[in-house]
């Protein structure tokens, strides 16, 4: 990791760490149509405040238009989305999203890409935040200059600058190259661990979703095919072990 981008758990901002922060999620009987087209059947979910979940399955079994529903950017052809007491319906100010494409605006200046939303001292919030994800002193970068995961780096700081109790990820690091999907498992790992926002990651990656997760679901053709905890203990450095590799095999075998 280059010195840019060295940080230590530890420099993460206490006092902007403390309360675990997350909202339940949950799923009533779901179903998603468009047009004849059934994406989503009858999918019940109860998802813990502060939990890490992951959702694996093949492209087009359900996976993004479940995680679209959660975000408040679909509605449910019926059933029902709820996150804390309330029903979805429309853009839900706890939740932020992650994608795979950085989606930085190229004119503004990193520390203006982190505080976007121009919020009451939104420069020192954004700093802050940027020191977090291991990018302190890159605040008048432009965009143009990053590396794709410095860029993604970014992109996070950007959604959790304003401490949101639900943070949905969408194959986030998917377009990254193996080592900084690494560092970035890492970071996410110690932000999650230290704040509890309530996480949702959807992937192809197995073995991404065992070393991140607590609990793994497999969305095959629209419905639930496995619900599995992930019991391995934390920080997950390295999935050499047996059990880590009997959880992937499982999860594998139901995709």
């Amino acid at each position: 990791m280059s010195a840019a981008l060295q940080y230590d758990p530890a420099d993460i901002d206490p006092s902007r760490a403390e309360t675990p922060a997350g909202l339940p999620i949950r799923l009533g009987r779901v179903e998603k149509r468009f047009g004849a087209l059934q994406v989503l059947k009858d999918v019940n979910l109860t998802i813990a405040p502060g939990s890490f979940l992951a959702v694996v399955g093949r492209s087009g079994g359900g996976k993004s238009t479940l995680l679209r529903l959660i975000a408040g950017l679909d509605s449910p052809t019926s059933g029902h989305v709820e996150i804390g007491s309330s029903r979805v319906n429309g853009l839900h100010p706890a939740v932020r999203l992650l994608f795979q494409e950085a989606r930085l605006v190229p004119w503004q200046r990193v520390l203006e890409n982190v505080g976007i939303a121009r919020q009451a001292d939104w420069r020192s919030t954004a700093a802050a935040t940027l020191a977090d994800v291991g990018l302190q002193g890159r605040e008048n970068d432009w965009p143009s200059i990053l590396s794709g995961g410095q860029k993604q780096r970014v992109a996070l700081a950007r959604a959790l600058v304003s401490r949101p109790e639900i943070l949905l990820l969408d194959e986030p690091f998917g377009a990254l190259d193996a080592l900084t999907r690494l560092e970035m498992h890492r970071l996410l790992e110690e932000l999650w661990s230290a704040r509890r926002f309530t996480t949702v990651l959807i992937t192809h990656d197995v073995a991404e979703a065992v070393a991140l997760a607590d609990r793994v679901i497999v969305v095959r053709e629209g419905s639930i095919a496995l619900d599995i905890d992930i019991d391995l203990e934390r920080p997950r450095r390295e999935l050499t072990d047996p059990r880590a590799a009997a959880l992937q095999h499982r999860i594998l075998d139901a995709v």
